[in-house]
């Protein structure tokens, strides 16, 4: 059984090429790329060279009020990645009441049109407590009227072998007139413990080639550099020990992750795809911000995979992206449970 996805708001592609990379264990269960759609062209155009091999018929770069569902292939599958804007915990949390926000309802009306056997919907942790925890139980229960069984988890992705602290609700659907007979449960990470799931093993093992795409060294200022020799591994520019001409002068900002460097032995924290200087991940040891490739290795896109568009450009694709390894684990067990094939699981850690 192969099925078809579809994917809204697709960004680079980091859904997507776990999708079809994942099979079940009998290998009689697959995922095969039907169409996409992203607002960005750079998104799109990375997600056409890498997914669809250049073929960019089937990946829509339109704006998703303007997109015409009822004129896209049919699908059996559904993935969508609904903006977070609105929802993170690094914004304003407008939630629903957002510009953003309220787009997760293109999903539900994807699912309402195709009823496709499964869908994945991702957002950040923050969307629970968004509106007062309103707005998810309303996109929960909108997903529930669809008529889907619904497996709602926030799941910690450094605890599934990825260098980098990630966190992410992710929510699995099945179709209810097959729930009975399949059942999704959430993987369990225990499998994945004995990984080195540090940030340094992600980016030195084995070595970024030369040649690289994506590879380019951000050039940074002599203060950047001279601040950056008094960080220490683990610590930012409010909790390390600065000289006074080398402190931020930044009234009520004390976001963690301004000019914070790595700790090697640790996972990443979180890849962003916004904010400017401060903020763009610092190597523990080399006194400058990391590459488009390292952050990428972060996220667990392959070396091979070329991110198409401006160094900024690239930077933001990389941080609004899922880690492919991570979504694959999540994969693998949608079409375990299809194929009745048991897996290691747990209980949700999100209640309906």
């Amino acid at each position: 059984m192969q099925y078809k996805l579809g994917e809204l708001f697709c960004g680079p592609g980091g859904i997507a090429f776990a999708a079809i990379n994942s099979s079940s264990l009998d290998g009689s269960f697959t995922i095969n790329h039907e169409w996409a759609n992203d607002y960005d062209r750079d998104t799109c155009a990375t997600y056409t060279h890498n997914i669809c091999k250049g073929n960019g018929n089937s990946v829509i770069h339109e704006d998703i009020r303007k997109l015409k569902m009822e004129k896209l292939n049919p699908i059996n599958a559904l993935a969508f990645g609904f903006p977070c804007n609105d929802f993170s915990v690094v914004g304003k949390q407008k939630g629903i009441d957002g510009i953003y926000g309220p787009l997760y309802s293109y999903g539900i009306k994807a699912l309402k049109h195709f009823q496709p056997d499964w869908f994945l919907a991702e957002n950040v942790g923050g969307l629970r407590n968004a509106n007062d925890g309103q707005a998810f139980s309303q996109i929960l229960s909108e997903m529930k009227n669809a008529g889907y069984v619904i497996v709602p988890h926030l799941y910690k992705f450094e605890e599934y072998g990825i260098p980098q602290a990630r966190h992410r609700i992710i929510i699995v659907g099945i179709r209810s007139d097959l729930s009975e007979k399949v059942s999704f449960k959430v993987p369990s990470p225990k499998p994945y413990s004995n990984i080195d799931n540090s940030c340094k093993n992600a980016i030195e093992n084995p070595p970024i080639p030369i040649d690289a795409f994506n590879n380019e060294m951000t050039k940074q200022s002599a203060k950047v550099i001279e601040r950056l020799e008094h960080i220490l591994p683990g610590q930012n520019a409010f909790t390390a020990d600065l000289p006074e001409n080398l402190k931020l002068n930044v009234k009520g900002a004390r976001m963690s992750q301004i000019y914070k460097r790595l700790n090697p032995s640790k996972p990443a924290y979180t890849v962003t795809g916004s904010g400017g200087g401060g903020t763009h991940i610092y190597h523990w040891k080399e006194p400058r911000a990391l590459t488009n490739r390292e952050r990428a290795r972060l996220q667990t896109f392959p070396d091979s995979y070329k991110f198409i568009g401006s160094k900024e450009s690239v930077r933001k694709q990389i941080g609004m992206a899922v880690p492919c390894q991570g979504a694959k684990i999540i994969f693998d067990a949608i079409l375990n449970s299809f194929a009745k094939i048991e897996y290691e699981s747990i209980e949700p850690n999100i209640s309906e």
